[in-house]
Order: structure tokens, then C-alpha cells, then sequence
């Protein structure tokens, strides 16, 4: 008889909420006691799915992306993009949990958005990036809202908020061009306007994630407007007609992207597609300023939810794997690696969720001039940390798999494809980088960062907490004399990066401090203590006094010799 052969067991997950200490003791602190008793039925179904059908449901529709078909059997063009089930299955679920109708409903008040992005958090990780249309829709709501326009208001709000999933609406977002990218101020969408006050739209759009969305927002050039990003509006447009054909829109290709594959993700031309306004003309760019917010804000949530699955598959793993004659969690080399992954994932999560309560506080009216700076400033910041923190500890996560996390049907290396478009999409690095420099140049926005990091830290009992804590704050002041330093804009865009991930790691390591304190006093749980003090073992301040100028490297161009 021939000896049983060795099945290595793959990692299971259980209900998602209620494994995740990080969520609940997090959810149990900041929650109001009858908020919190109202909303954990909801976070307790979403998190039975997210482990369970979901899951399952995901690694079975593994390899069903989205289909084009641009021509029917007879010659007509169509245009028509076919979902995968997990879409469609997430899609009903996200309008009947009311992932983007909890802030516009405001069960909670001001805690409307913690419970919306709590339940995000648990959602996204199972659905292949359905987060997408739904963060565009919610920044759709939200802008609209703000630019006050009574019909596409009454048209829009009820479909993207609707809790019905035959009725809600999504909406895409087409601001991406060839010729721009970041740069929106080069885009080459004209608008022309018709007699009876609406507008047509003439171009390309190079990159429209959610193509099968119901509306979109689109930035457009007002025919004979000025150049620039001081010329565009913004337009709100209704994809197709009432017989279901898409009107004045052709779908040229879908994009084959590295991650984020279940995203119908499309190549437009626009011919005449009608348009309405939102807001005035030449004022578009600052008119998708409350979607960027929203969608920044989003996009910080899913790094950390996305961090939190790849750890929970790496530990069930590492306690099921047997490797030189142990489980991998009894290796102490393996466990060190799998705590400074929880260390990260912890820092960013508790990041992402002050911006989160943040966001929820403006828009309750509940919020404070110091809050409305960390707001302003964060919400940039904490995207781009987490942007970087995701690619890192999920690069580490597919290594600790060893060679399982490197084959596909193990569904594994979609962790890390996915997680690449998030310092990417709404912004990349160094696009936040600057624009955090921006916000810093407000009038009391170093006092409030301060301020905030003093508050979170000044009071620790716990001796080695103290010391990180002191750690954290004159890792913030020196972001700050080396940003009030006398020097060049040139030498202020060089050290961008740096200082935005100074902060953004120096906040995290006061909000993880906070958060151990209050765990140790009322859990009687010392691991968020551990984590920490784990994450200041990290880099943390990352600004350098010496101001290099390296373009020559950056170019590869001869240097000279200098003496010395």
C-alpha cells in the first residue's frame, strides 16, 4: 500500500468581527454604550459573511472578471460590461447594510461614519474592491450635497443612498486623461453648452473605474474656458437612457490592470454624452473637493482592512503550517516577522478611523476649528501612510505563505495586487505629499497636529509607554523646525515624503500609545500595549537636516569629484 500522502491544511477564517480584537476593543471605547448595542447586530451578520459565504464565494469566483461585448449578434453596438457573482452578490449586500446610506441617514449622529466605515472595513475584504463604486458614490452623494443644486439632488441622493438594492444607484468617477493623470488641469474634455441649459461632453477618458455605474461625475473644459485647472467644471452625467442604451458614451476597451481585476475599469469616448452642471463654471476643482475627502477616506480603511486579512490568514497559517519540526507560530524568527505586520496593521488602522470619526464629526456639525485642521490635514496624511504600509506588510504576508503565497489559486496573491492601487488611486504619494504641505501652511495646522499628539500621550502611567510616547512627540517636532526651517520650496518638495510619513507615523504610534493605555486600564489586556511598543522599535521619524539635491542620480547624469 502506498503511505498517505502529506495535505498541508489551507488557512480558514472564522466570523470577522468577532476575531478581530483590534475592531472590537476599538468599536467598544469610542462607541456610545447605546450606539454601539444598536449596531453590533450588523457588524456581527457582516462579519459572519465576510469569513464564511463571502470568503468562499470569493475563492470560487477566482477567475470570473468583467466581459465587454461592444457588438450584439446582428451588428449593433452594445457596449454591455458583465459582472462577476461576487458582484453582483456584494452589490445587494452593500445597499442593504447601507454602506453608503449610514452618514446621509445618520442613524448614530456623528458616530453615523465610524459604524459605516467599521462595517466597510469587514465588507471589503471579500467582495473584490466593490469598495470602489461604493467610496465613489459616497463622495458623489456628498459633493452634490455640497454644491447644492435642489434637482440632482432630489434626482441622485435617494438612488446612492437607498438601502433597496433594485433601486440604489452607484457612480463612477471620470477625471483620469491621457494627457494628465494627477494633472487634471490638462484635461482636453470639452463641454458645450445646448439651448435648453444642458451641456454635451467631447474626449477621452483614459481610466473610469465602476463603468457600470448609473451616473458618474466627470471633469470637463467649458468650450473657450481658460487653460488649466482654474477652467474646468464639474458634470454630472446619467450613463444610459430609459431603454438602457448608453447615450453619447462609447466603451473602447476594459483595462487589463495588475490588481483590483474585478473593477470594470474602462477606456471612454465621449460623443455628446448630455450633462448637467454641478456647481458654476471654472469651479470643478473645487468642487470635488468633499469627494476627495470622502474617498481618500476610504481609500485609508480599506489599506488597514486589507492589512488585517492578510494577517488573519498568515496567523491561521503559520498555527496549521509544520516546518522544521514546529507550527511556524512556535518559530521565533517567523513570529517576530508576524508581529511587526500586526504592529503596522494596528497603527494604520487606528490612523484611518481618526480620520473616519473626523469626517463624521464635520459633517454631524460637531466638530471644533482644531478639529476642521486635522481634518484638512489628515486626510491626505493618513492615505498616503497607510498606501505605503499596505504594500509592505502585504508583501510580507504572500512571504510568509513560503511558496503557496506565490500560486494563484490559493487566492493569495490578489492581496497584494489589490493593495497596489491604494497609494495609487485618488493621489499617489508624492502627489499627497504635496498637497500635505499645503494643508500644513494653514494657520493652525502644526498647533492642532501638537496639540493632538500631546493629548494622546501626556498622561501614560505605564513607564515604557511614556517613553514611546515622548518619542512620538519630538518626532513630529523635529517634522515641524525642519518644515519652519529657513530654505528653498525646492528644498521643502525634496523632504515632502519624509515629512508627511514622519507625521503620519509619529500619529500613529500616539493613537496606538492611547489606545494601550486605555486597553491596560480597562481590559486588563496587554496587547495593545505590545503593539505599541513594537511599532516604536520602527522608524519613525524619517526627516533629514541634511538637504541633498540628488537630481543627477535621479537622471543618472555625471557628477563631478568634489574635494572632501
Amino acid at each position: 500500500m502506498m503511505p498517505d500522502l502529506f495535505q498541508q491544511q489551507p488557512p480558514c477564517l472564522g466570523n470577522q468581527y468577532h476575531a478581530d480584537r483590534v475592531l472590537c476593543s476599538f468599536l467598544r471605547r469610542v462607541l456610545p454604550p447605546a450606539v454601539h448595542a444598536a449596531a453590533e447586530p450588523d457588524l456581527v451578520a457582516l462579519g459572519e459573511q465576510a469569513g464564511g459565504e463571502l470568503y468562499r464565494l470569493q475563492l470560487d469566483d477566482r477567475r470570473n472578471e468583467p466581459q465587454l461585448t461592444q457588438w450584439d449578434a446582428w451588428g449593433e453596438r452594445v457596449d454591455r460590461i458583465e459582472l462577476s457573482p461576487l458582484w453582483q452578490r456584494a452589490a445587494r449586500l452593500a445597499a442593504t447594510y447601507g454602506l453608503v446610506a449610514l452618514p446621509y441617514e445618520q442613524p448614530y449622529g456623528a458616530a453615523s461614519r465610524l459604524v459605516q466605515f467599521a462595517l466597510a472595513y469587514l465588507f471589503h475584504p471579500s467582495t473584490d474592491v466593490y469598495t470602489c463604486p461604493l467610496a465613489m458614490s459616497d463622495g458623489a452623494a456628498r459633493t452634490l450635497l455640497q454644491a447644492g443644486d435642489p434637482a440632482l439632488i432630489e434626482r441622485a441622493l435617494p438612488r446612492l443612498t437607498s438601502r433597496d438594492p433594485d433601486v440604489c444607484w452607484t457612480s463612477g468617477q471620470w477625471m483620469t486623461e491621457l494627457t494628465g493623470g494627477s494633472d487634471v488641469g490638462r484635461s482636453e474634455t470639452i463641454a458645450r453648452p445646448e439651448a435648453d441649459g444642458s451641456w454635451r461632453l467631447y474626449g477621452r477618458k483614459w481610466f473610469t473605474s465602476a463603468t457600470t455605474s448609473q451616473i458618474a461625475l466627470a471633469l470637463a473644459r467649458p468650450e473657450g474656458g481658460v487653460t488649466g485647472s482654474r477652467g474646468l467644471a464639474l458634470f454630472y452625467l446619467e450613463l444610459r437612457d430609459a431603454s438602457g442604451r448608453l447615450q453619447g458614451i462609447r466603451v473602447n476597451r476594459l483595462k487589463d490592470k495588475l490588481g483590483t481585476r474585478k473593477v470594470p475599469t474602462a477606456e471612454l469616448s465621449l460623443e455628446g454624452a448630455p450633462a448637467r452642471l454641478v456647481g458654476v463654471p471654472a469651479g470643478g476643482v473645487r468642487a470635488i473637493v468633499p469627494m476627495l475627502q470622502v474617498t481618500r477616506t476610504w481609500n485609508s480603511v480599506i489599506a488597514a482592512a486589507l492589512m488585517r486579512r492578510g494577517i488573519a490568514l498568515a496567523r491561521d497559517y503559520a498555527r496549521r503550517r509544520v516546518a522544521f519540526g514546529a507550527p511556524l507560530n512556535r518559530q521565533p524568527l517567523h513570529g517576530e516577522t508576524l508581529a511587526g505586520l500586526q504592529a503596522e496593521f494596528e497603527g494604520a488602522f487606528h490612523l484611518s478611523f481618526l480620520v473616519a470619526g473626523l469626517l463624521g464629526a464635520d459633517e454631524a456639525g460637531a466638530s471644533d476649528a482644531e478639529q476642521g485642521h486635522l481634518l484638512r490635514v489628515l486626510t491626505s496624511l493618513a492615505k498616503m501612510t497607510t498606501g505605503r504600509q499596505v504594500v509592505e506588510v502585504l508583501s510580507e504576508v504572500i512571504e510568509a505563505f513560503g511558496g503557496a503565497g506565490y500560486v494563484e489559486d490559493t487566492g493569495l496573491p490578489t492581496l497584494l495586487r489589490d493593495a497596489h492601487v491604494l497609494p495609487i488611486w485618488e493621489g499617489t504619494t508624492n502627489v499627497l505629499a504635496l498637497d500635505t504641505l499645503r494643508a500644513l501652511a494653514q494657520p493652525g495646522a502644526w498647533v492642532a497636529l501638537q496639540s493632538l499628539a500631546e493629548r494622546l500621550t501626556a498622561r501614560v502611567a505605564d513607564t515604557e509607554l511614556a517613553a514611546a510616547g515622548r518619542q512620538a512627540r519630538a518626532a513630529l517636532d523635529h517634522a515641524r523646525r525642519w518644515y519652519a526651517a529657513d530654505g528653498s520650496r525646492e528644498r521643502l518638495e525634496r523632504g515632502a515624503r519624509r515629512l508627511g510619513l514622519t507625521i503620519g507615523r509619529s500619529l500613529e504610534l500616539a493613537l496606538l500609545i492611547d489606545q494601550a493605555a486605555w486597553s491596560l486600564e480597562v481590559e486588563r489586556d496587554g496587547r495593545a500595549r505590545a503593539a505599541a511598543l513594537r511599532f516604536a522599535r520602527t522608524a519613525i521619524d524619517l526627516v533629514s537636516d541634511d538637504d541633498h539635491d540628488d537630481l543627477a542620480l535621479a537622471d543618472d547624469t555625471p557628477l563631478p569629484v568634489r574635494a572632501g
